[in-house]
């Protein structure tokens, strides 16, 4: 080879080096462009998705009070915990630590997780104590959180049972007025933009998406002291007698206000395990023959003239009476009796 050609040679290899970094860089910016500008914001939305969560804020349900602004039904602040099972499945021994605070088989847990493995949440308590509460924050596990929720609390437990009702898990009204007034005391979530990390710990609050709206209270004729009273006397007379079931209701003579409706047997709304045969409010659904309903009425109207006292004489022959066309009859003749009888 010449000696010319010897010297085109490291230059033909230099031009061809060039020539494929050149095109390497071209590869470079093009591919940068389409990342930075033409699929920005599906990557974005991607990485986003990541970290990036909206979350309800839980909102207060409104107060139940009595006449005197006593509280028969209120909510307190308590939190539940929830796990990613993407994550927590990767570490399986993290589930027993968990399984040691709720009081449960930690091979319950993981089976419960396996079958929901693909979502990335899943209850796991709901409405801890707060003790509970603070042992499983201490854990500092990846994919479990807690997050804050309200629980309904009755003040005067069984003896108010069945005006007020009660609520469910996610604080629906079942029964009683906690049903009939759910729309009022329900109240409407907010939601808000957070950032978590790994953990599922909450970094940042971004933003707030939607004001949450609180419920509003809703104020009763029913006075708690008298329904007390009654509520024990109903319980006391039941059990002495040997009764299957009783109902009182107390109302002003003068408004016709409620002031203590009380039946038994009863419940406890506090409870969880509530026992059916309890829950019929038997002073509203139960029905009773008019006629003796209103022969009270009648007696104490007739006291009150004067003309009649508790030992007036009365003869009921023969044990029937025509009124407008139609004959009333008894079941059987009782001839003369007083008022008293």
């Amino acid at each position: 080879m010449s000696s010319e050609g010897q010297q085109l040679a490291p230059v033909g290899r230099l031009y061809g080096f060039l020539l494929i970094f050149l095109l390497c860089s071209i590869a470079l910016v093009a591919r940068a462009v389409n990342l930075q500008i033409v699929d920005t914001e599906f990557l974005q939305g991607q990485g986003e998705a990541r970290y990036l969560r909206e979350v309800p804020v839980p909102v207060r349900r409104g107060n139940i009070l009595d006449r005197n602004g006593e509280p028969l039904a209120v909510s307190t602040p308590v939190d539940s915990v929830w796990v990613n099972p993407k994550i927590l499945l990767q570490t399986p021994a993290d589930i027993e630590p968990i399984a040691n605070v709720l009081g449960v088989e930690a091979d319950e847990i993981e089976r419960r997780l396996t079958q929901r493995s693909t979502r990335e949440f899943v209850w796991l308590r709901r409405r801890l104590n707060p003790r509970v509460a603070a042992e499983i924050e201490a854990l500092a596990l990846p994919g479990v959180s807690l997050q804050k929720e309200y629980r309904r609390f009755y003040p005067a437990g069984e003896v108010t049972s069945h005006v007020i009702g009660f609520t469910n898990i996610d604080d629906i009204g079942q029964e009683g007025l906690e049903l009939a007034y759910n729309d009022w005391l329900q109240g409407k979530p907010g939601l808000k933009r957070i950032i978590r990390d790994r953990l599922g710990r909450t970094i940042e609050h971004v933003e707030l998406i939607r004001e949450s709206v609180p419920g509003h209270d809703l104020n009763l004729t029913i006075d708690r002291r008298l329904q007390y009273l009654a509520y024990r006397e109903l319980k006391s007379t039941v059990l002495k007698h040997g009764a299957r079931s009783g109902s009182v209701v107390l109302l002003d003579s003068t408004s016709g206000e409620v002031l203590a409706m009380v039946n038994q047997p009863s419940y406890n709304p506090n409870h969880s395990d509530i026992d059916s045969e309890g829950l019929r409010n038997r002073a509203i659904t139960d029905v009773f023959e008019p006629g003796s309903v209103m022969k009270p009425f009648a007696v104490a109207s007739a006291l009150e003239t004067g003309r009649w006292t508790p030992t007036t004489p009365i003869d009921t022959t023969p044990g029937r009476i025509n009124i407008g066309g139609h004959t009333i009859s008894d079941h059987h003749n009782s001839g003369p009796i007083d008022v008293t009888r």
